[in-house]
């Protein structure tokens, strides 16, 4: 496939980027402020929120496919209007469209969500996320909006870089005991979104791990596979700060999985705990399906 990654600086667009060049595509991501260095692959420099600008690049580079992993977690008009842009911006080349969104457009207050779920966020980036949502499936009915939760990689994720810093001592806080997600890994997560590139499916697909794991727990699991020493790290309660967004979100990901052949990997197993294959309390409903 000929392939544009927008957001290809980050980390799940540099592990787009990767395995997009591994199995031999013709590959171009874009960068705001720092191009990745994945070999391969042409790097383009873009902001999403100049629509003049998006025009110009996919008219240029014609992707077959475009995934679109950009985001700002502050900033509405690099993740609501620049979801929009691009979408235009296929509307008018043609071509297939992957956009990346995310388990912060729920609320919580259900906890357990499937793809036929209504938005309901409660903080700025969950309704920026919402907003983006609905402009794609409004703008190009055909895309697919790939919600996922907390990502984690081999080590160069934010939320691993706070568990090493806590747990060293070069950081002061704590890690939430009631903030529950269900965290994927970076691996499979674009594995996944590149199986439904090269699919005909369409709509809202869950893509998030099989574990729910609150992110304290995350953090034991983190620490104990990087040899790091777990009791530094300090545990706290979410509903006791003022911070916005929801608690307990866990994606139903079971049809999303039914049609994927890859795995999506829960926390434990990823994390060095072994094979998650049960599905109750603490554990999203996607495995074995």
């Amino acid at each position: 496939m000929r392939t544009l990654i927008v957001g290809g600086s980050g980390l799940l667009g540099g592990e787009l980027a990767r395995q997009c060049s591994l199995a031999g595509h013709e590959v171009a991501a874009t960068y705001l402020t720092r191009s990745g260095e994945t070999a391969g692959v042409e790097w383009l420099p873009l902001d999403v929120r100049r629509r003049a600008d998006v025009d110009a690049l996919i008219s240029a580079f014609r992707p077959e496919v475009v995934i679109n992993a950009a985001y700002r977690q502050t900033d509405w008009a690099t993740t609501a209007i620049g979801a929009a842009n691009v979408a235009l911006a296929i509307s008018t080349t043609g071509g297939r469209l992957v956009h990346v969104s995310s388990d912060a457009v729920f609320s919580g207050a259900a906890i357990r969500y499937d793809e036929t779920c209504v938005p309901d966020p409660i903080s700025p980036y969950g309704a920026a996320k919402a907003a983006a949502e609905t402009a794609v499936n409004a703008i190009v009915p055909a895309a697919v909006t790939a919600r996922t939760s907390l990502i984690i990689g081999d080590g160069d994720s934010p939320h691993e870089a706070l568990v090493h810093a806590l747990a060293t001592g070069s950081a002061r806080g704590v890690l939430f005991t009631d903030d529950v997600r269900c965290p994927v890994h970076v691996a499979d997560l674009a594995a996944a979104l590149l199986e439904l590139a090269a699919s005909d499916y369409r709509g809202v697909h869950h893509v998030a791990g099989a574990d729910a794991v609150s992110r304290y727990e995350l953090g034991l699991l983190i620490a104990r596979r990087d040899g790091l020493d777990a009791d530094h790290l300090r545990s706290g309660r979410r509903a006791d700060t003022r911070l916005p967004g929801p608690l307990d979100v866990r994606l139903d990901c079971a049809m999303t999985q039914r049609r994927l052949r890859t795995k999506l990997r829960g926390a434990r197993q990823f994390l060095g705990d072994g094979p998650s294959n049960a599905v109750g309390r603490g554990s999203c409903p996607n495995v074995g399906s």
